[in-house]
C-alpha cells in the first residue's frame, strides 16, 4: 500500500519564545506545523499561551507589547516572523477573534465589505460574498440590519464571514465556540468543515475538545506556554488523558487540567 504523498506546509511555527513587557515569558519553544488542506487544534486551558500565538502568527503582539526572542514563523514559503498584519492579510491569513470582535454599529453588509477592505479585484470579492451567503443564508435578509442588534450566533457567523471576505489561504479561529448553545456549537463545527473542503487551511484554537477535535485532521496541547502533548484527532479522542481531563470521561470528579496539578499532569505524559 503506497503511503499518501505529503502535502505542502503553510504555516510552520519553529521553537517560538514569546516574551511580554521585557519580563514575561509566555511562550517557550513552541512548534507546530499546519499543512494545506488541514484543520488543526491547539488545546488548551484558559492562560496556556493560545492567544498569545496567534498574535504571533498574524503580527499582533507588538500591539500587546509582546516581543517574540526565539524562533521563526514561516507562512506560505516566506517568513512572517516580524511581518506587517495588512500585509499577512494581504498574503492570506484571516483571523476571527476571540469574543467575534464584530463592528456593532455597522450594518451586516458594511462589516462584510471591511472585511476584503485589502482586495482590490471587484470580482474577488464578488464571488466571496456569493462564498459568505451561501455559508450563512441566515445573513442573507438582513445584510441591511445592524450587526449589534444580531444573536451571538449569528455574529460568530459573521465575524467568520467577514474573515472570509479576504479569500485566505489560512483561517485562524479563536474560541469559536465560546458562549453558544450546543446547536449553535454544531452547527459552527460544520461551518468549519465546510470551509476547509473549499480549500482554506485551518488554525483552531478551542476549549471545547470535543467539537475541536471531531473537526480536526491533528491537534496539539498548550498549557502554560509549552506543547505538551500532540498527535492526529483520532489518537488524542483515544488518549486516557485527554479524554479524563478534557472531555470529563476517567476518574470520578477530574473534568478538566485545572483538577489535577500541573507538574502530576507533566509525569504522566512524559512516561
Amino acid at each position: 500500500m503506497n503511503a499518501e504523498p505529503e502535502r505542502p506546509t503553510i504555516l510552520d511555527v519553529r521553537n517560538v519564545e514569546i516574551v511580554y513587557n521585557n519580563v514575561i515569558l509566555v511562550l517557550s519553544g513552541v512548534s507546530l506545523r499546519v499543512e494545506q488542506g488541514e484543520i488543526v487544534t491547539i488545546l488548551g486551558a484558559n492562560g496556556a499561551g493560545k492567544t498569545t500565538l496567534l498574535r504571533a502568527i498574524t503580527g499582533l503582539l507588538e500591539v500587546h507589547r509582546g516581543e517574540m526572542t526565539k524562533g521563526s514563523i514561516i507562512f506560505d514559503s516566506e517568513p512572517a516572523d516580524h511581518a506587517d498584519p495588512a500585509k499577512l492579510v494581504r498574503a492570506g491569513v484571516a483571523q476571527v477573534m476571540e469574543g467575534r470582535r464584530i463592528f456593532a454599529e455597522l450594518t451586516v453588509e458594511e462589516n462584510l465589505r471591511a472585511g476584503a477592505y485589502t482586495v482590490r479585484d471587484h470580482k474577488v470579492v464578488a464571488a466571496a460574498h456569493d462564498r459568505v451567503m451561501d455559508l450563512f443564508p441566515v445573513l442573507k435578509p438582513r445584510q441591511r440590519d445592524t450587526a449589534g442588534y444580531l444573536s451571538g450566533g449569528e455574529q460568530q457567523m459573521l465575524a467568520i464571514g467577514r474573515a472570509l471576505m479576504a479569500s485566505p489561504k489560512l483561517l485562524l479561529l479563536d474560541e469559536p465556540s465560546l458562549g453558544l448553545a450546543p446547536k449553535l456549537v454544531e452547527q459552527i463545527s460544520e461551518i468549519i468543515t465546510t470551509v476547509n473542503e473549499q480549500g482554506t487551511s485551518v488554525l483552531l484554537v478551542e476549549q471545547n475538545a470535543r467539537m475541536a477535535l471531531s473537526v480536526s485532521d491533528r491537534a496539539y496541547v498548550l498549557e502554560n506556554g509549552r506543547i505538551v502533548k500532540e498527535g492526529t484527532a483520532g489518537d488524542l479522542l483515544e488518549d486516557d488523558d485527554i479524554r479524563e481531563f478534557y472531555l470529563g470521561v476517567g476518574e470520578a470528579g477530574r473534568k478538566s487540567f485545572r483538577d489535577v496539578k500541573s507538574y502530576r499532569r507533566k509525569k504522566r505524559w512524559s512516561a
